[in-house]
């Protein structure tokens, strides 16, 4: 260990919360690293729901030759038991490295502090999803912001459009300068850029969701696969562009030389459906009905200027 400073520093947490061992509200927790028995680790719910196999497995490696550098974050639950709030895979990856003790930083910290944590240790990893990425988020401004997701959306919407008059009552909104000061603490994005860049990623279908959860493939890929509706011909192309490792301009061609081959399928059976129509009606005995003469002499007006609207001039 170098330094306290050193030993927990997560950006979002120091600029949030200034839960560093130097803060003076942390009087009853323990400024330095302690060591603890594994069992003596509670786990509950986490944020982060996928982990890579090869990197956990790097983990363990790390952790086998030089043990844990970063101590894990947790609460006192009482009776010598702790729950952990953030450091799950150094906490798994011990475990499987046979680890019997690990170093932790013990706070106390409200169940929403708890969380909130959490989400922003996850926030700040590297190789965090883009899907998990925006869900915490999310989840944080709901926490701190005390507002339901719906709401949040709402402002992201509403500040879109400065043209709007009702725009005036959302960027002068408390809340919504809490919001931005609360990006500009995890440095990864701007209301905007969030906005743009990430909000859209919760509307995709969940065959590309699960992908892009699972770290298979960049958003940018995944975002132009998405727009393809076809569930079976996406699943196809999500599968040939993992499998194959295609670039964006790979995956943008096929998509484009799809839609132009389903176009043409489309213009096609529409011909079809007209020879048959023509055939049934050649057949058929409206020629003769009086009454039928009417409709069939405007079909054929019809008809007509839609050929002279094809014609050149």
């Amino acid at each position: 260990m170098t330094n306290k400073r050193s030993t927990y520093q997560l950006k979002g947490v120091d600029a949030l919360f200034g839960l560093t061992p130097d803060s003076p509200d942390t009087d009853a927790s323990q400024a330095e690293p302690v060591q603890v028995e594994l069992g003596q680790i509670r786990v509950s719910e986490q944020p982060r729901r996928y982990f890579a196999p090869e990197k956990e497995e790097d983990l363990i490696q790390s952790i086998k030759q030089y043990g844990i550098l970063q101590p894990i974050l947790v609460r006192p639950q009482g009776e010598g038991l702790y729950e952990l709030v953030a450091g799950e895979r150094r906490y798994r990856a011990a475990i499987a490295a046979g680890l019997k003790q690990v170093p932790v930083l013990v706070r106390f910290l409200s169940d929403v502090e708890v969380l909130e944590v959490a989400l922003l240790e996850n926030l700040q990893r590297e190789d965090l999803n883009p899907i998990e990425e925006t869900e915490g988020i999310l989840r944080l401004l709901e926490l701190r912001l005390t507002e339901p997701q719906t709401t949040i959306m709402k402002w992201f919407n509403q500040a879109a459009h400065p043209e709007r008059e009702s725009v005036d009552n959302v960027i002068h909104r408390e809340k919504w300068q809490q919001l931005v000061g609360i990006f500009e603490a995890l440095g990864k994005f701007t209301p905007e850029s969030f906005r743009t860049n990430r909000l859209p990623l919760l509307k995709m279908p969940e065959d590309v969701k699960a992908v892009l959860r699972q770290g298979q493939l960049e958003y940018t890929k995944a975002r132009a696969i998405a727009t393809v509706k076809q569930a079976d011909v996406r699943s196809e192309l999500l599968d040939e562009a993992i499998s194959q490792g295609l670039s964006l301009s790979q995956i943008k061609e096929k998509i484009a030389a799809y839609r132009l081959q389903n176009h043409s399928a489309k213009t096609r059976s529409l011909k079809q459906e007209f020879d048959a129509a023509y055939s049934e009606v050649k057949k058929s005995e409206v020629w003769k009905d009086p009454t039928k003469q009417k409709k069939l002499r405007k079909l054929l007006k019809d008809l007509q200027a839609l050929v002279e609207e094809e014609s050149p001039a």
